[in-house]
């Protein structure tokens, strides 16, 4: 039997108070096993992004259960969320760097919040997680020297760099040309496949549905339907 990465059971959201409350998230049941890659697709305003983010810890789980690498969210403190953060690669819609750091100093700040590593080897670990992601010629940029594209595959970098057994990724692919859409893919395939990693991203991005294990469709609050690719 695969070991479940996540378990999601009966899981409801719901954002305001009082009459102006309302239903954001609807009995979502799903698992995702180690290495497998599962896609969440459908509309904006669907319910993908409030998933990912109780499933990450950062929003606080109101309704059902959500487990994680064996850790259950729900009602969870904040130092076990905290410890729970550190396991995940997390790629944000937005790239969110810091813009007065260089690319291999955002990737960096990943591998300080373990504060296992000295300094050279922080710089030795992200420096080769830029070039995985083909930007070792840019390793000394700040963000506004890098286009939106090389942003993203940034942020990339930093996400991946723990070598986290979960990754968790919100539209990674949104602003990447086709080469920069195929590392991406390739690096993803390896770290499922190869290294057991299990993989949960959100996409519109019809290019790269071919890698998914499975796609899960959501609307209006629900997950409405799942396709087995068997990829």
């Amino acid at each position: 039997m695969l070991e479940s990465t996540i378990s999601i059971q009966y899981v409801n959201h719901y954002f305001g108070k009082g009459s102006l409350r309302k239903q954001a998230l609807f009995d979502i049941n799903l698992s995702i096993h180690s290495g497998e890659i599962v896609i969440l697709t459908g509309p904006s305003g669907s319910g993908k992004t409030t998933l990912l983010s109780l499933i990450a810890g950062l929003r606080t789980v109101q309704e059902g259960s959500i487990k994680v690498l064996d850790r259950e969210v729900y009602r969870a403190s904040n130092q076990k969320l905290l410890k729970l953060r550190r396991q995940i690669g997390y790629v944000f819609q937005k790239h969110n760097l810091v813009p007065f750091l260089t690319a291999s100093q955002n990737v960096q700040m990943t591998l300080e919040l373990g504060g296992n590593l000295s300094r050279k080897e922080m710089c030795h670990r992200a420096e080769a997680m830029l070039e995985v992601v083909g930007l070792k010629h840019r390793i000394n940029y700040f963000p506004d020297q890098l286009s939106e594209g090389q942003k993203q595959r940034v942020a990339f970098a930093r996400a991946l760099v723990t070598q986290p057994q979960l990754i968790l990724a919100d539209e990674p692919t949104a602003s990447l040309d086709k080469n920069s859409t195929n590392t991406v893919v390739e690096t993803l395939k390896d770290l499922a496949k190869n290294q057991g990693r299990s993989i949960l991203l959100i996409t519109h991005d019809n290019r790269i549905l071919d890698m998914a294990d499975r796609i899960v469709h959501m609307e209006d609050g629900h997950l409405i339907n799942e396709t087995k690719r068997y990829i």
